[in-house]
């Protein structure tokens, strides 16, 4: 486990300087109120943007999230257009994987799909003869793309004279192995849950790998300027809670070691960046999540807020939870149901509008703009 001796932010950091410190996110996410509610969406930026369909045109998936103009200009799309209160850093779980040489592609309709499957002990030890140390010097394209994203998101107010913050993001160990040994996705993830009940040495060094690479991923996002992190878990809800706290949660909190350790000076005194733990189906797992080192959970939509808030069991920031299907629904169930998570989310002390999980790629762009108007005025 990474020693967490503290790390000072550098004085020209969003957060160090007080640009974002203030900003209606990173109040939420340490669990105040701000003078409206926060809100933003995964999987904003991509392919419900007419602008982001025109500028894809021709580039593959991982060659625009290692582009850093075309990255930064993704990341910006839906924040100009929606007036949300954060942009979301446009890439992909497996991109510090591409950068470290692990032969992936993203295929159209289907997702990433490796040279092999790495889901015995053989492909275990082939992914682990690369050095997750060697991002460090690969991730400068990632490193551009955060520091031009910043500059620009400086100039957009947000709250008390605040800039927009930048969250960056990544992949949760267990989800990166999911798709490794598995060899690309999966409905199930049998390959996974197969190999970490049957060959304990393999699974744990391919835990420790996934964790210090998604770890570093994060770490280089936050260091080059994003204010806050936030882990994916897209597939933890295939796992029992005996297994998530066994086999999982160790390389979880592994991985977020790497951004507990950042802290800056506020006028309030040393602060940390702020932390988020996002998964899909776990709803079982919440309390869990948690306790791994999150500030804030995202919730999926099968719970209500509230039912949240009661099973973590402490006054922890909650971040959602919007069923992404009411994107598609006429405007009057849309709202009813964006009504019913404000409400539902004033049972934590604090609440970031989103939703449930990432926008649909057929959302009608304009419906996610009128209902950023209607959370503000909801939340105000």
């Amino acid at each position: 486990m990474r020693e967490n001796i503290p790390v000072r932010l550098p004085t020209d950091h969003p957060l160090a300087s007080g640009s974002t410190d203030r900003s209606r996110l990173i109040r939420a996410y340490r669990g105040e109120r701000a003078d409206t509610l926060p809100v933003w969406f995964m999987r904003q930026a991509g392919r419900s943007l007419p602008e982001y369909r025109e500028l894809r045109v021709g580039t593959r998936m991982l060659d625009a999230c290692l582009d850093p103009a075309l990255a930064s200009e993704i990341t910006m799309q839906p924040v100009r257009r929606h007036k949300v209160d954060a942009g979301i850093f446009f890439s992909d779980i497996v991109v510090p994987l591409k950068l470290l040489g692990v032969p992936v592609e993203i295929q159209p309709g289907r997702g990433p799909v490796f040279e092999r499957a790495y889901g015995d002990s053989v492909g275990v030890a082939r992914l682990t003869e690369l050095d997750p140390a060697r991002l460090d010097e690969a991730a400068e394209p990632i490193r551009e793309a955060v520091r031009r994203t910043v500059a620009e998101l400086a100039g957009i107010p947000n709250g008390e004279a605040s800039a927009t913050p930048l969250i960056g993001f990544a992949g949760a160990p267990f989800t990166l192995a999911a798709y490794l040994a598995e060899g690309g996705p999966s409905k199930d993830h049998l390959a996974a849950r197969t190999l970490m009940h049957t060959d304990s040495g393999a699974w744990s060094a391919l835990m420790e790998w996934t964790a210090e690479v998604t770890g570093r991923f994060l770490r280089t996002q936050v260091l080059a300027g994003a204010s806050a992190a936030q882990l994916f878990d897209s597939w933890a809800g295939a796992l029992s809670l005996a297994d998530y706290e066994r086999f999982v949660a160790p390389a979880s909190a592994r991985a977020l070691a790497h951004v507990r350790d950042l802290e800056y000076e506020s006028a309030d005194g040393i602060r940390r960046v702020p932390v988020v733990h996002f998964g899909v189906g776990t709803g079982e797992l919440l309390r869990e999540m948690h306790e791994v080192g999150a500030d804030a959970v995202g919730v999926d939509y099968r719970i209500p807020l509230d039912v949240a808030a009661a099973r973590i069991g402490e006054a922890v920031p909650l971040q959602g939870n919007l069923d992404p299907a009411y994107l598609g629904a006429p405007w009057w169930a849309l709202e009813q149901a964006a009504r019913e998570v404000v409400e539902a989310g004033r049972a934590a002390p604090a609440h970031v509008f989103n939703l449930g999980h990432g926008v649909p790629p057929a959302t009608d762009a304009s419906v996610l703009t009128r209902l950023v108007r209607l959370v503000h005025e909801l939340g105000a």
